[in-house]
């Protein structure tokens, strides 16, 4: 018998509709042998065409998360987590995952900066944020400065290995993935919204004010993972 998947009316290609079968995967929320619903219910279930929703199976059968048997169905063969290897990780992260990692532990980067933050870190993220903002038609630009922002946020936290980690996680966003993501989704007005939030950001922090660097950061990532979704596949 084939399970139920949540119905999602906000889908908008294969690579949004393939992100929300693998979190339903890798929560559990369909085990290992469950069979998929066929593609003409998938189809109205997340108001997508056929060949879309093939296009989602077939990348979550590269992915190894899924069997396709022609006469038979769409199984999944999903048995848990495989092991990390730690110095490859950053091959094995893609741009949306890099995003669901960032957001709690930048969180965490703001709530100690805006109570460890000196003078000096705050007008360099000043200086930062005047990068940003000068560049709103160059993409390389504005993700060298984006990069050397949240960089400096972590600085700012007066934590050494909240540095090393966030060194980590740009390393990661050099990445080729993250770099086609980028290309399909920096925009001049995509840029200009990401600057909201980046000053947003560099305000809470000047006015050492937690709940309002925590909201900027909030909107700034839900905004990075929408954009993320909404791409259409990398490949």
């Amino acid at each position: 018998m084939s399970v139920a998947l949540t119905e999602n009316r906000s889908s908008k290609g294969s690579r949004s509709i393939m992100a929300q079968i693998k979190r339903a995967i890798e929560a559990g929320t369909i085990v290992n042998g469950d069979q998929l619903p066929p593609e003409r219910e998938l189809s109205d279930t997340y108001s997508a065409s056929r060949s879309t929703i093939r296009k989602a199976l077939n990348e979550l059968e590269k992915l190894g998360l899924l069997s396709r048997k022609v006469g038979s169905g769409t199984f999944v063969t999903y048995s848990g987590p495989a092991e990390i290897d730690v110095e490859n990780v950053i091959d094995q992260i893609s741009p949306l995952q890099l995003i669901e990692a960032r957001v709690g532990f930048e969180r965490q980067m703001a709530r100690l900066a805006v109570v460890h933050a000196t003078g000096r870190d705050i007008e360099k993220m000043e200086t930062i944020l005047t990068q940003l903002e000068s560049s709103q038609h160059d993409k390389d630009k504005f993700t060298r400065a984006d990069s050397e922002f949240h960089l400096m946020l972590a600085k700012a936290s007066g934590n050494p290995l909240m540095v090393q980690l966030y060194n980590q996680i740009n390393e990661v966003r050099l990445h080729s993935q993250w770099q086609a993501a980028r290309e399909l989704v920096l925009s001049p007005d995509k840029i200009r919204q990401y600057n909201v939030h980046h000053r947003l950001i560099y305000q809470g922090l000047r006015n050492r004010d937690a709940h309002a660097i925590i909201e900027a950061l909030n909107a700034h990532m839900e905004l990075a993972h929408q954009d993320l979704m909404g791409t259409p596949s990398l490949d």
